[in-house]
């Protein structure tokens, strides 16, 4: 996993909320659009970062392209956020 990429990913509020929007299953481009005061240029490209950090995949069918959360990056995110705060030892 590349790290760097999707922490750039995750810097931007707009592509949280895709990710957010996509938590809750497979969406069209259009559909995410739908939800932005933006271009579809615009969505586009953020679509276009999400996917190059594994964050999202796509599906075609017929002329739609859906989107979805990759869970397992995630995971694998969240799995090194919990790794990287290790054991804590706690005074009394």
């Amino acid at each position: 996993m590349r790290y760097a990429e999707a922490f750039k990913a995750l810097a931007d509020p707009a592509r949280r909320r895709i990710l957010e929007m996509l938590k809750s299953g497979s969406m069209s481009a259009g559909d995410i659009a739908s939800r932005f005061a933006m271009t579809g240029a615009s969505v586009s490209y953020h679509l276009s970062i999400l996917k190059k950090a594994d964050l999202i995949t796509e599906m075609r069918e017929k002329n739609y392209i859906y989107y979805s959360l990759n869970t397992s990056v995630v995971e694998e995110i969240m799995l090194w956020f919990e790794n990287l705060k290790g054991e804590q030892k706690h005074e009394n």
